[in-house]
């Protein structure tokens, strides 16, 4: 054994840095066994909120729940990317609400349900809460093999959907990130 690798063996053993190493491989273990033994189902990852964000920003308000948009910023239901409108039903191509199906909505008298707004997330979070919406920048994140895009919603304000003081993020010209959203790709990763 050479001295350097003797002096980083002794090191190792003897020192504060050694002793610190040490523990931190075996917190690295022990987390690795936990997250190993609590890997969850991409169906049960959303309950905790959205692969790819971890709850430092919250969510827009959505109509179905989890924050999933289309390419131009409206809402789509994040189990299977179906187009809603503002009530969170699925609509169809000319926006009219539809069952699961795809069969028209009627009322009890067998009259086709009218149609409902269907509004950019963060325009209508914006409405909301009182600020000018942008969609300003993104991030991206490998989640169920494909790319995801997380999204802020920006704007002029001093604190976050929720309360915590805002960040600039991905904003531009002095906005603040108010809340993100997501929008799925479909480039493999």
């Amino acid at each position: 054994m050479n001295g350097g690798k003797l002096a980083d063996g002794v090191a190792a053993q003897s020192s504060r840095r050694g002793f610190l190493a040490r523990v931190g491989a075996a917190v690295m273990g022990v987390t690795g066994a936990k997250t190993i033994g609590s890997l969850v189902t991409p169906g049960e990852a959303e309950a905790y909120h959205f692969c790819g964000h971890i709850y430092t920003t919250d969510s827009c308000p959505h109509p179905t729940g989890l924050p999933r948009i289309d390419s131009k910023g409206f809402p789509i239901r994040a189990k299977n990317g179906r187009p809603v409108d503002d009530l969170g039903r699925y609509v169809d191509a000319q926006g009219l609400p539809v069952d699961d199906d795809g069969a028209p909505l009627t009322d009890a008298d067998g009259a086709r349900l009218p149609q409902a707004t269907r509004t950019a997330v963060c325009t209508a979070t914006a409405a909301v809460y009182g600020f000018k919406p942008h969609v300003d920048g993104a991030w991206y994140r490998c989640c169920g093999g494909r790319v995801r895009k997380l999204v802020d919603c920006c704007g002029t304000m001093r604190n976050r959907i929720n309360g915590d003081k805002a960040l600039t993020g991905y904003c531009y010209k002095g906005r603040k990130v108010f809340c993100v959203m997501y929008y799925d790709t479909k480039v493999k990763c």
